[in-house]
Order: C-alpha cells, then sequence, then structure tokens
C-alpha cells in the first residue's frame, strides 16, 4: 500500500524544485520533508529525486509524481460530484498545473481558458517554459498537460492539434536603417545585436538558417520577459521574433518594421495531458481546443 503522505512530499519537492519550498507549502520544517523523500526511497528501492538546483525526479520517480497527482485531481472530481464532503477535501478548489510558454501566456492562453476556470472554479498553476521543452515538464510529473511544440504524444498521454502561431522579425525603425541598410543578409545579420528570451530560444536561429542558410552567432541580449523582450525590439536594443498578434498595433503605428515580408515563423502548438480520463482534465483540455481555434491559425 502507498503512503500518500511519502507519495505528498515527493510530489511538492519535484513540483517546486526545493525541499524548502515543498515544506512550506506542506506546512512542515525540511528536515520531515526529507525524510519522507528518503523514507519513500527505500522503500521502494530507488532514488527518486536527483538533488540540485532545481531538485528533479529521476525515472522512478516521475512515475510515482503523475501517479500521486491523478490521484489529486480525482480526489478534486469527487469533491465536484460529492459537495457535501466534509472536512478539507470538500473546501478545496481543484488546481490544474499546466506547462506553457510564456508568448502564449502573453497573447492568447489566459483568454482561451479563463471562462473555464472562473465557470469551474478552477485553480491554474502555470508553470512557464520555452515551447520546445514544455514536454519535459510533463514526461517528468510535475504537470497535468503542456503546451508544447511536440506531435508525438508522451508516454501515457494523448496529444491534440491547437493550432499555428505566426512570429514575425521585427525591429525599430531607426534600427533597421542602421544595421540593414544593404538588407537582412548573412553579413548584416551576424554584426547586429538581437533579442533571445533564453538560451531555450531558437526562434531567432531558426530565422537566420532559413535567411542564410548558415548558423550565425551575432551579439545577443538575454530578456527573459515577454513584455520586456518586446519592449527592447521597440527601443532599438535588437532585433527579435515576436508574436504577431502581440505586435500588430506597433506594426500599424510605425513602432516596429517586419523585416523580411512574405518569410514568418510559424509554430504549431499541441496540446499534451494524461490519456487516464479525469473529469477536469478533460473538460479543460476540451474547453482549450475549442477557444484555441479562435486564437491561433
Amino acid at each position: 500500500m502507498l503512503d500518500y503522505a511519502l507519495l505528498d512530499a515527493l510530489a511538492a519537492v519535484v513540483r517546486h524544485g526545493s525541499f524548502d519550498r515543498a515544506a512550506n507549502e506542506l506546512n512542515v520544517t525540511p528536515s520531515a520533508v526529507s525524510q519522507r523523500v528518503k523514507l519513500l526511497e527505500e522503500r521502494v528501492g530507488s532514488v527518486l529525486v536527483k538533488r540540485g538546483q532545481p531538485c528533479v525526479a529521476t525515472t522512478s520517480g516521475a512515475l510515482l509524481c503523475r501517479h500521486t497527482e491523478r490521484v489529486q485531481l480525482l480526489e478534486s472530481e469527487l469533491t465536484g460530484r460529492l459537495p457535501a464532503l466534509p472536512g478539507a477535501l470538500a473546501e478545496s478548489w481543484p488546481t490544474l498545473r499546466v506547462a506553457v510558454n510564456d508568448d502564449s501566456v502573453g497573447t492568447w492562453f489566459i483568454d482561451a481558458v479563463a471562462g473555464f476556470c472562473v465557470d469551474r472554479e478552477i485553480l491554474l498553476d502555470l508553470v512557464i517554459d520555452d515551447q520546445d521543452h514544455t514536454a519535459q515538464r510533463i514526461r517528468d510529473g510535475s504537470v497535468q498537460g503542456a503546451v508544447t511544440t511536440q506531435a508525438e504524444p508522451v508516454q501515457g498521454c494523448r496529444s491534440v492539434r491547437l493550432g499555428r502561431m505566426r512570429y514575425l522579425a521585427v525591429c525599430a525603425p531607426d534600427f533597421y536603417a542602421r544595421y540593414f541598410a544593404q538588407g537582412v543578409t548573412r553579413e548584416t545579420l551576424r554584426g547586429t545585436p538581437c533579442v533571445d528570451f533564453n538560451p531555450k530560444d531558437q526562434l531567432q536561429k531558426r530565422f537566420m538558417r532559413r535567411i542564410t542558410r548558415a548558423e550565425l552567432d551575432p551579439p545577443f541580449h538575454w530578456i527573459p520577459h515577454v513584455a520586456g523582450f518586446l519592449r527592447a525590439c521597440v527601443t532599438g536594443m535588437g532585433w527579435g521574433l515576436c508574436p504577431e498578434r502581440m505586435i500588430a498595433a506597433h506594426l500599424e503605428r510605425g513602432e516596429l518594421v517586419d523585416m523580411a515580408p512574405g518569410k514568418p515563423i510559424d509554430v504549431d502548438l499541441y496540446w499534451q495531458s494524461w490519456r487516464l480520463s479525469i473529469g477536469w482534465l478533460d473538460d479543460f483540455g476540451a474547453a482549450l481546443r475549442k477557444q484555441a481555434a479562435q486564437f491561433l491559425d
């Protein structure tokens, strides 16, 4: 029989990436969390957490985390069907933990899911990561669903296409006149500063390969904030790939220019979630797919 006090401790460590933050959530000491995880590891005969900054689940730990998260969702679903249940279980709102990229959060995702969360009294816990890496979050058991570029389902999950986000390479007009007067070429791109969200962001490199068919390494600003990234482009710090929905007004006002008209970068997005049928999660996925059609190509 599994001890869910121990499993909850494991899941909290993986979710927060830290024994200290897990202890705060569980209202116990970090030592108590460590002891619970260690005891669980002894019982299953396997290391479940790779200690570090952050702590991450091993393959065995990820399996147990996914099981624990499913049990918690099933309990929340049961509460919705039996609202007269006594105790803390009846008082808690179910929480859906979803991995999603920052550009989606800043443009369409919140609008797509807000109505569902309000109507169903669902709490949303977003884990922000690059769209090419969010699938790993569901793989390691730290989230229950993910908006990702990975079409192939993670083991134990289902995958459905949401739509396509279009990105345009943009910069300020003065920046364009200064650096690209001779055109957007291999030579001009090589020495011109651009903006990257973080080291995982491959959109700028993808654009440069498309334009030049070469691997270039220009000067980079690292700005891991969607609004800050856009401001860096508007204020002339560098050029970068921005979601078309986010920059439409800036283009109309002449604050940004499209560096390569007719050559957008399109990113297909998918929703991956557990294959096991769980009411809250299934309904969330259905609502997300329906609403995403209004915002994505």
